[in-house]
């Protein structure tokens, strides 16, 4: 079994290019949500979250999100202790997911492969780009937020010339290019029947 890690910047549309896949009939695992529904289930995650957050950081059985990212916004220290919590628990529910997958190549869209280091444990990695102001307006529109908050979470982020180094695949989704046929040759390449 391949495994294919499909990484990019907030706004750069890595879920499309996960769906398209999905679509094709290809397993794909999505980190971000995946980690959602841990830190709402898995109550050794929760009990974690809770000794280093605070019972605030869940109201009703629910995460309370707006408090956890108000206290990781501006602590490296915090944010770090979180991300020790929940990604280890994502990277086991990953290893377990991929195990029920009975097909030659599966995918993990993850926001930060190549900053966490993880994009190691993958045999290829996508990585999925677009020009920086179109990413910002699809956040606002995504999001309802605004430009100075979109233009924050990409501080946090690599830039993608530095990705770039790391990719074994790039998809340039800027509107202009059809990512059906990126996706198709990169498939193809993969050795992929489609």
């Amino acid at each position: 079994m391949i495994r294919i890690g499909i990484t990019g910047g907030i706004g750069s549309g890595k879920s499309i290019i996960g769906k398209v896949l999905t679509v094709i009939g290809f397993p794909v695992f999505n980190s971000d949500t995946e980690a959602k529904l841990i830190m709402t289930n898995n109550e050794k995650v929760i009990g974690q979250v809770k000794k280093v957050f605070g019972e605030n950081s869940y109201t009703d059985n629910q995460l309370n999100r707006k408090f956890l990212a108000d206290q990781i916004f501006n602590n490296e220290q915090l944010k770090e202790q979180l991300n020790q919590i929940v990604h280890p628990a994502v990277r086991q529910e990953f290893e377990d997911w991929s195990k029920r997958q009975n097909t030659a190549l599966v995918f993990n869209e993850a926001a930060i492969l190549f900053e966490t280091g993880r994009y190691k444990d993958f045999d290829y990695t996508i990585l999925v780009t677009a020009p920086e102001e179109m990413r910002i307006q699809r956040v606002i529109a995504r999001d309802n937020t605004t430009s100075k908050e979109v233009i924050q979470r990409m501080e946090n982020q690599w830039k993608d010339e530095r990705k770039k180094e790391l990719a074994s695949f790039i998809i340039n989704n800027d509107n202009a290019t059809l990512v059906t046929t990126q996706i198709e040759a990169i498939l193809k390449k993969l050795g992929a029947s489609i």
